[in-house]
C-alpha cells in the first residue's frame, strides 16, 4: 500500500518552539518524590537529593521547559512551606493526590523553589512555574515572582539569598492558575476573567517596575469554544488602564487535552484506531482556541500552549499515583500530536506532555535503583532535530480509518476519520527533517517522500517499532527494545525518496537539500 507525502519547502509555516517539546511535573504519585526527588540516603547517585539518572535521561532530550508544581496541587501549594532548612518546613496536605513511594496526601515540602530551580539548572530547561489562585491571592503570587526575578535588596530577596540563591532565577513563564474551571476553584469563565484580571495587573505591574518586563502571563483556557469565548469577551469588560488594550495582560491561552481508549494494554483493533482519533483532537482543540483570539483579541501575537496532554488509561487513578504502563500505541499517538504541533508552529507556543517521570504517559520510568526510557521518551528523542527549525508545510495522500463516534465524543460527529499515515516537516541550515508514522496496526506502508527541490542527499534515516506489537510496553528490562534502527532510504535523485514503514511505526527521515 503506497502513501505519498509532499514537503512544501517553499511553503514555511512559522518557526517551531523548542517549548513544543516540553513537560510537566506535579507534585503527583512518584513524579516528584521517588522519581525526580529522593534525598541524600537512596540507593542511586544524587545531587543535592536530586536522581542523577533521571536528570541524564532527560538532558539527552535537550528538556526544553518544565512546568511545576502542577497541575491541581498548584493551586493548593503555598511556595513559602518550600524554603529554608528542610527539617523546619512544615508538612502540609496534598488534597488532590497520593504521592511518594508511601503514596499518602501529604506534602513533606522536601521539593521547593530552589530544588526546582537546581533541577532545572541541570537539565538546561526553563521554569514555568503555576502560581495559586483557588486558594491563593495576588500579593503570594507577586512575591513568588519578586523571590524568583527581583535583583534588587528587599527582605524577599535577602531570603532568597538566605537559601542559597545569591542572584535571581529569572522566571520568564508563569501560569496563572491551572484548570480554574475545575480543581482550580470551579470559576465560570467570567469569573476566572476577573481573576485573570486582578493576578496579570499586579505581575505586570511588578515586572514593568522591578524586573525587565520579561514575564509571560499564561491564562487557563478550556477545550469548549464557548468557555474560552466568554472568558475572553468577560475580560476586556474593565476600564482600559495604561497603553494597549486589556488583552496585552496575556501572551499565551492554555488548552488541556487526555485521552484513552480500553485499558492501557488490552484493546481492540478498535480501540486501537479510537485513542489514535481522540489523540487528534489535540490539534482541533488548537485551532478552536486560535479562532477565539483572532475573534477576541485580533492583531496580538497570543500563543497556544497545551500544557498538559497525553494518554490516561483507566488504570491510572489516584490510589496508585496515576500511574500506568507505557506501550507502543502511546507512543504512536504521541507522534501523531507532535506532528500535529509542528503543523502548527504558526499559533503553538509550548507544551507539555504529562508528565515528565513515572505518572500518566510519562518519558522516565524508575524504581528504587534505575531508570530506563518509555517508547514516548524514544519518540521525543526521533523528533528533537525539529526543535527550532522552521516547520514547512506537509500534505499527506493516505487511506483513512473512520471510527465511529459514541455519544459526542467528536464534537457531535459522527465519526472521526483517522489518517493511516502522519507527518511534519522542518527546515533548518539546508537540512529537511521528517517525521511520519504508519499508523496501520497490521500493514507495512511504501511511503514517497517528496521535497521541493531538484534533488537531495540522504543524511539519515530511522525507524522506531519496527516488528513490536502495539501493546509492548517498557520495563527495565527491556527498554533497549524500543531503540531506533536504521532503515534503507530510496534516493530517486528528483527531491523523491521512498522509505518501507513497518506497521505500527515511527521515522525520522533527514535530507540535505
Amino acid at each position: 500500500m503506497q502513501t505519498e507525502v509532499h514537503v512544501a519547502r517553499h511553503d514555511p509555516v512559522g518557526r517551531i518552539s523548542p517549548n513544543v517539546y516540553g513537560q510537566l511535573s506535579e507534585h503527583l504519585g512518584r513524579c516528584v518524590y521517588g522519581g525526580i526527588w529522593v534525598g541524600e540516603d537512596d540507593g542511586v547517585p544524587t545531587e543535592n537529593g536530586i536522581r542523577m539518572d533521571t536528570v541524564e535521561l532527560l538532558r539527552d532530550l535537550n528538556t526544553p521547559v518544565l512546568r511545576w508544581p502542577g497541575g491541581c496541587f498548584a493551586d493548593d501549594y503555598h511556595w513559602t512551606d518550600g524554603l529554608g532548612p528542610r527539617e523546619e518546613r512544615p508538612r502540609r496536605r496534598n488534597m488532590w493526590w497520593t504521592q511518594g513511594r508511601d503514596n499518602l496526601p501529604e506534602e513533606s515540602n522536601a521539593f521547593g523553589t530552589e530544588e526546582f530551580m537546581d533541577f532545572c539548572e541541570m537539565l538546561g530547561t526553563e521554569p514555568y512555574l503555576a502560581v495559586n489562585v483557588g486558594a491563593g491571592d495576588p500579593d503570594e503570587a507577586v512575591d513568588w515572582a519578586e523571590y524568583c526575578n527581583y535583583d534588587g535588596d528587599t527582605e524577599i530577596t535577602r531570603l532568597r539569598a538566605k537559601n542559597g540563591s545569591e542572584e535571581p532565577h529569572n522566571v520568564t513563564y508563569w501560569g496563572v492558575g491551572n484548570e480554574n474551571w475545575g480543581c482550580g476553584g470551579r470559576f465560570s469563565p467570567e469569573q476566572y476573567a476577573e481573576q485573570f484580571r486582578r493576578y496579570a495587573n499586579y505581575l505586570r505591574g511588578f515586572d514593568r517596575v522591578m524586573a525587565d518586563e520579561s514575564l509571560e502571563l499564561v491564562a487557563c483556557g478550556h477545550i469548549t469554544d464557548s468557555w474560552n469565548r466568554r472568558f475572553l469577551e468577560h475580560l476586556a469588560e474593565c476600564v482600559s488602564f495604561g497603553q494597549g488594550t486589556v488583552y496585552n495582560l496575556l501572551d499565551h491561552l492554555s488548552v488541556h487535552r487526555y485521552h484513552h481508549s480500553g485499558s492501557d494494554t488490552e484493546f481492540t483493533d478498535d480501540q486501537y484506531y479510537r485513542l489514535l482519533a481522540r489523540a487528534r483532537q489535540v490539534g482541533e482543540d488548537i485551532d478552536r482556541a486560535a479562532e477565539a483570539l483572532q475573534l477576541f483579541a485580533p492583531g496580538t501575537d497570543i500563543g497556544i500552549i497545551v500544557d498538559e496532554w497525553g494518554v490516561w488509561h483507566p488504570e491510572a487513578v489516584f490510589d496508585n499515583g496515576l500511574e500506568q504502563e507505557n506501550t507502543v500505541r502511546d507512543a504512536l499517538s504521541a507522534a501523531s500530536v507532535l506532528d500535529d504541533l509542528n503543523k502548527r508552529a504558526d499559533v503553538v507556543s509550548m507544551a507539555n506532555i504529562a508528565q515528565t517521570v513515572n505518572v500518566l504517559q510519562c518519558l522516565v520510568q524508575t524504581n528504587e535503583d534505575s531508570a530506563w526510557p518509555t517508547p514516548t521518551y524514544r519518540v521525543f528523542d526521533l523528533y528533537k532535530q525539529h526543535m527550532g527549525a522552521t516547520a514547512l508545510r506537509t500534505v499527506v495522500d493516505t487511506e483513512v480509518r473512520a471510527v465511529k463516534s459514541i455519544g459526542n465524543e467528536f464534537n457531535a460527529d459522527s465519526e472521526h476519520e483517522v489518517p493511516l499515515v502522519t507527518a511534519s516537516a522542518s527546515e533548518q541550515d539546508g537540512q529537511v527533517y521528517v517525521t511520519l508514522s504508519n499508523l496501520h496496526r497490521d500493514d507495512a506502508r511504501e511511503i514517497t517522500v517528496t521535497v521541493e527541490s531538484d534533488g537531495v542527499t540522504i543524511e539519515d534515516a530511522q525507524a522506531l517499532f519496527g516488528g513490536l506489537p502495539a501493546d509492548l510496553y517498557s520495563t527495565e528490562t527491556n527498554a533497549e527494545r524500543f531503540t531506533p534502527e536504521e532503515i534503507e532510504a530510496e534516493n530517486h535523485g528528483d527531491g523523491t525518496v521512498v522509505v518501507d514503514a513497518p506497521a505500527g511505526s515511527t521515522l525520522g527521515l533527514s535530507v540535505q537539500v
